[in-house]
């Protein structure tokens, strides 16, 4: 791993070490993936100032985010598929966040229950990501079960009406639960490594992988309409619901997936504490605008009565500062703590955390700043370009 140098030497290595299926489900976009195209130049079109001779002797990286301390101005974010990349991957990336002093967020949908990665990386700062279910009663016994685990930050993510145009899956064969075919046989088999250090330690233990929060008479049929009806993600999630969960949960709340001004201070008339400002890594929609053409507007919107934090396409420690810059507190991390994972397993994730806070560090230096905050006073804002009438004149 000592070659591993940046994000995308990371991504090289996990797409060489992961079934194509797998490393595609979580490398790619939707539809045309233009999203995921805008979304990379919406970051690389963002130029911060720096300010010279500071003599800063060190920086202070930590943020405060929901009233409480982390080490960096990061957060990694949910994803379905930790513990299919590395066995027992969730409870890794806990452990890898609580060394690092920043909040991990496990999904709905994650292999391994909020319960064992509690147990398995004590002192981590856990989240939880909530996908309703068409069984309203099951999503809040799911809640329950949560809060027992000592979880404080609920996180509902609102972007996903429907399952998303993703036609490499289709052509993949991918799905979840893994259903067998030739295909995915014949691309498990290309990658011996992934099929010992994950699949079989997983079918030698506890059986073939799925979602750990699901019922148990679920979890090895959520694919079937006549069976997991129940469990099926809600598709006509609205407000209201919003507002029942907020009965339902004590702690805090963040809606994820917010693109405009109106649903922010929606968000804010429900009783969330926190907006996540994501277009889901650029994965759902593929007209969706990058959170970062939209995310200053929103975070003046919503002025400090709500805390906003934002995601999608960060690549280095420069791109977490940018959206700080633009006025997110904090910034969600998806796709590089699996990369990392992928590449060297729970060092991996340290490795690339590591290789994270490092950037940031030289960002602030070169830039002359001391806190990721003082970047909002850095963005470049060019000027309407006006040339004098006279060039002559102006030149004396």
């Amino acid at each position: 791993m000592r070659q591993l140098l940046n994000a995308r030497d990371f991504r090289e290595a996990a797409r060489r070490y992961l079934p194509r299926a797998l490393f595609e489900y979580i490398d790619r976009g939707s539809e045309d993936e233009c999203a995921l195209a805008r979304l990379r130049e919406s970051l690389g079109a963002i130029e911060l100032v720096p300010s010279i001779l500071t003599a800063h002797q060190a920086r202070d990286l930590r943020t405060e985010v929901l009233g409480k301390e982390h080490s960096l101005p990061i957060i990694i974010a949910p994803t379905a598929l930790a513990g299919l990349v590395s066995h027992d991957g969730e409870v890794k990336i806990a452990r890898v966040a609580a060394r690092q002093g920043i909040p991990v967020c496990i999904s709905t949908q994650s292999v391994t229950t909020v319960e064992d990665v509690a147990s398995g990386a004590p002192g981590a700062d856990i989240w939880f990501q909530l996908y309703m279910w068409k069984d309203r009663s099951r999503s809040k016994a799911l809640l329950e079960r949560v809060a027992a685990a000592g979880v404080t930050t609920l996180v509902i993510t609102a972007d996903t009406p429907a399952s998303p145009k993703r036609e490499y899956n289709d052509r993949n064969g991918f799905s979840i639960p893994i259903k067998y075919s030739l295909r995915a046989g014949l691309d498990v088999l290309m990658h011996p490594r992934w099929l010992g250090g994950v699949l079989m330690r997983y079918l030698l233990t506890t059986g073939m992988p799925t979602y750990g929060h699901y019922p148990e008479e679920f979890r090895g049929a959520v694919t079937r309409p006549s069976v997991a009806e129940a469990v099926r993600l809600e598709n006509l999630l609205n407000w209201e619901d919003i507002r029942q969960i907020r009965q339902w949960w004590k702690g805090k709340i963040l809606i994820k997936g917010i693109l405009s001004v109106t649903d922010a201070l929606k968000a804010k008339a429900a009783g969330a504490e926190g907006i996540v400002v994501s277009s889901h890594g650029a994965r759902n929609l593929d007209v969706a605008p990058p959170p970062a053409r939209v995310l200053p507007q929103i975070a003046d919107a919503v002025g400090r009565d709500v805390e906003v934090l934002a995601d999608s396409g960060v690549m280095r420690g420069s791109d977490v500062l940018k959206y700080v810059a633009l006025g997110a507190r904090s910034v969600m991390i998806g796709r590089l703590p699996l990369w990392g994972l992928a590449a060297g397993g729970e060092d991996g994730a340290d490795l690339l955390l590591s290789m994270l806070r490092n950037e940031i560090d030289l960002t602030l230096c070169m830039l002359g700043l001391q806190k990721p905050a003082d970047c909002a006073l850095a963005v470049h804002r060019p000027a309407q370009i006006t040339f004098p009438t006279n060039p002559l004149r102006a030149a004396l």
